[in-house]
């Protein structure tokens, strides 16, 4: 009985060690690939679907697409900075670099809103807010489980 109940234990702790690093891998897979894209694919890939979620109109869609270009070219730019910094291993920032950072972060999203709001009507914002705290509530989900395997 003994040696039944330990082989369980080691089935299942081996199981679940297996879908960490399935888990993990997939995650890493999806940084590379979004690496792989240029800002223009991935402004247009976003914007698709928008326009499937939000039911965008032609002039809504060419909007839309030039406003999401133009922030993947700033998170492309902001992501090869990072390797880079990685890359010296000086990664380490200041608290005020990081109050910096965060400041820049949360004025992209105030600008992105107002824009957001004067390019699309009344029921498509109130969809691409419900989109957006979805993802953030997403995000903090994620990164709660990360701390609690570490």
């Amino acid at each position: 009985m003994k040696r039944l109940f330990l082989i369980a234990l080691a089935l299942v702790t081996l199981q679940m060690t297996a879908q960490d690093r399935k888990h993990m891998s997939k995650k890493g897979e999806r940084v590379e690939n979004m690496q792989s894209y240029t800002p223009e694919e991935m402004a247009e890939l976003q914007t698709k679907k928008m326009t499937l979620a939000l039911d965008l109109t032609e002039s809504q869609q060419k909007q839309v697409m030039a406003l999401n270009l133009e922030n993947a070219k700033e998170r492309k730019a902001i992501m090869e900075k990072r390797q880079e910094m990685k890359k010296e291993e000086e990664a380490s920032l200041s608290k005020e670099d990081k109050l910096k950072m965060k400041n820049n972060m949360l004025d992209k999203q105030i600008a992105m809103k107002s824009k957001m709001k004067k390019i699309l009507n009344d029921e498509q914002y109130s969809k691409w807010e419900n989109l957006q705290e979805e993802r953030m509530k997403k995000g903090y989900d994620s990164k709660k489980q990360k701390r609690r395997r570490k």
